[in-house]
């Protein structure tokens, strides 16, 4: 069953997606935006650290991530739900958690797993060969899209680089800060992930135009600013009608920037002034 309005946040890893997604969820009418479809076809799990890089080109950073998978000692094991030969029971599932009763859907969309989320949608009946817009219309009855987008990204690309050896996707504000694994530097890891993430955002872009709509997009940086107004944004490009007094609570997150993370920068661009020189 569609939902009778729907939306995607669409993004890329450490954006502030998860921040734009908590104070929609807030709002009590802007359905419950997860990120329920990030399971890969081939495990039925989100991405493992190593599966952000090239194995061929970054057999070194896999190795070194090998040894921190999951520093929690945690096995991750897919949804008993998650099925890819019956993918519409967990379609089916995923919309009914991501509604509010006002009848609004809300997820989020990584442009890394885009491409399986679509294979999987293609084996549910009648939607073999479809491109992925006409495929997320049968899903989600025409969605909107709202793009997320960080400007710096150096420092994006740090905190994906932290976030894949520690597996510390978030912190909570009352959360010990300590990580499981001591991260390390390397310009290479970063100075990759940057050229990804980028190209990533590029992805989204070009998704876009070839549809020929025009997404709302916010960044990181005004959202950190600004919470409220931009909430107000996409609650009207949603289509969703805008109480006039909307309080909005710090969510539970903290920032996880620290001065490893600014000394991780800094390095960075002294790398790059120094190959550019």
């Amino acid at each position: 069953m569609t939902p009778a309005l729907a939306y995607l946040v669409c993004a890329t890893p450490r954006s502030g997606s998860t921040l734009l997604c908590q104070l929609l969820d807030q709002t009590g009418i802007a359905g419950h935006p997860e990120e329920y479809f990030e399971a890969l076809r081939h495990s039925g799990v989100p991405r493992k650290p190593h599966e952000y890089f090239d194995r061929e080109r970054h057999a070194n950073i896999i190795e070194r991530l090998a040894f921190r998978e999951m520093p929690d000692g945690a096995v991750h094991e897919p949804s008993p739900l998650w099925r890819p030969e019956r993918y519409d029971e967990y379609l089916a599932w995923a919309i009914e958690q991501g509604t509010t009763p006002n009848g609004v859907f809300g997820a989020k969309l990584m442009w890394g797993y885009l491409g399986d989320f679509a294979a999987l949608l293609r084996g549910i009946p009648g939607n073999a060969g479809l491109a992925v817009p006409d495929l997320l219309g049968r899903a989600f009855g025409e969605p909107r899209y709202v793009q997320i987008t960080r400007e710096d990204k150096v420092r994006q690309a740090v905190s994906l680089w932290k976030a894949v050896q520690t597996q510390a996707w978030r912190r909570d504000a009352d959360g010990d800060r300590r990580a499981a694994v001591e991260p390390a530097f390397s310009f290479r890891a970063i100075n990759f992930l940057v050229r990804q993430l980028t190209a990533h955002d590029a992805s989204w872009d070009a998704y876009f135009l070839g549809l020929g709509i025009e997404p709302l997009k916010v960044t990181y940086e005004e959202l950190a600013e600004a919470p409220e107004p931009v909430v107000r944004r996409v609650l009207d490009h949603v289509g969703v009608d805008v109480p006039r007094e909307l309080r909005l609570e710090a969510p539970p997150l903290r920032v996880q920037a620290d001065e490893r993370s600014e000394e991780w920068v800094h390095r960075v661009h002294q790398h790059l002034a120094a190959l550019e020189g």
